[in-house]
């Protein structure tokens, strides 16, 4: 759901993915936006689509952990006051700006090596819901504008 919401955004909605990874828990992207587009406005309507999806998934599919996973998602929700009912995502964002070559490569190095590091994969470039396939040419779920 999540890769495929990034490829409607690619196509749609002016989105440049330039690396990311997608992990259990939490998710590192590095994107920008074409001209007349705004980064806000890819935020907001990315993760309140995917949570819809997510929800519906998990509401109406066979998630071995339904009734667990609602029950974090409400109780999560019940602790702020802009949500309805559940919450899949966090209300924070940490956005980075990247301003040089060097810190650059060091935020794709590290999103590349989340999967590594939590011993998912010995090799970053194995591990499917990543762009490290793509910066060294090999086969990738998704593609994305590669910075180096």
């Amino acid at each position: 759901m999540l890769i495929e919401s990034l490829k409607y955004c690619q196509a749609n909605k002016g989105l440049n993915l330039h690396a990311f990874v997608i992990m259990s828990t939490h998710v590192h992207l590095i994107v920008s936006v074409k001209d007349g587009h705004d980064l806000s406005d890819f935020v907001r309507d990315y993760k309140k689509f995917t949570s819809k999806s997510i929800l519906d998934y998990i509401k109406t599919g066979t998630e071995s952990r339904r009734d667990w996973m609602l029950h974090q998602f409400k109780y999560y929700a019940s602790r702020h006051t802009r949500n309805e009912e559940y919450q899949v995502w966090t209300h924070e964002n940490h956005f980075v700006e990247i301003f040089s070559y060097d810190f650059m490569k060091q935020k794709v190095d590290y999103i590349h090596d989340n999967p590594v590091r939590a011993g998912y994969v010995y090799d970053a470039k194995e591990y499917i819901y990543s762009s490290a396939a793509n910066y060294v040419e090999a086969e990738a779920i998704i593609e994305v504008d590669c910075l180096y």
